[in-house]
């Protein structure tokens, strides 16, 4: 594997059963595969790179705050335009809202078609389209 390719991302949740629901729909939308399954977590696999999300007892928070150090959004590859609009009218039914929605899908500048989504955690995810 390259040097500097990501390996795993693992997100701690503060419900395992709602983000099982609204990353699981997502990753899978994306082309991962189911990976792990553990009493605690669940991971998600595309290629060499895996997706965890976990609820562990050592969490300060029940919410993410994007807006504070640390994690603001993770941004994925989503095919092109028809999939990302495909995605965004399916979001809602797995705990997702669209960011941003006067300014959909150029939120991100004239030149970049993308959908912002949060779930119901306080999680940012970017779906780019493709050209």
């Amino acid at each position: 594997m390259a040097a500097g390719m990501v390996h795993h991302i693992e997100i701690w949740v503060p419900d395992l059963g709602r983000a099982v629901k609204s990353w699981g729909w997502l990753l899978e939308a994306l082309g991962y595969a189911a990976f792990q399954d553990w009493p605690d977590g669940r991971s998600w696999r595309l290629g060499e790179t895996y997706v965890v999300v976990e609820q562990s007892p050592a969490l300060t928070s029940d919410r993410h705050e994007r807006l504070r150090p640390g994690l603001n959004h993770l941004a994925f590859h989503a095919g092109g335009r028809e999939r990302v609009d495909e995605l965004v009218e399916e979001a809602a039914a797995y705990g997702w809202t669209l960011m941003f929605p006067d300014r959909h899908p150029y939120a991100g500048g004239d030149a970049h078609y993308a959908a912002y989504l949060e779930n119901e955690d306080g999680f940012e995810v970017e779906l780019v389209a493709t050209t």
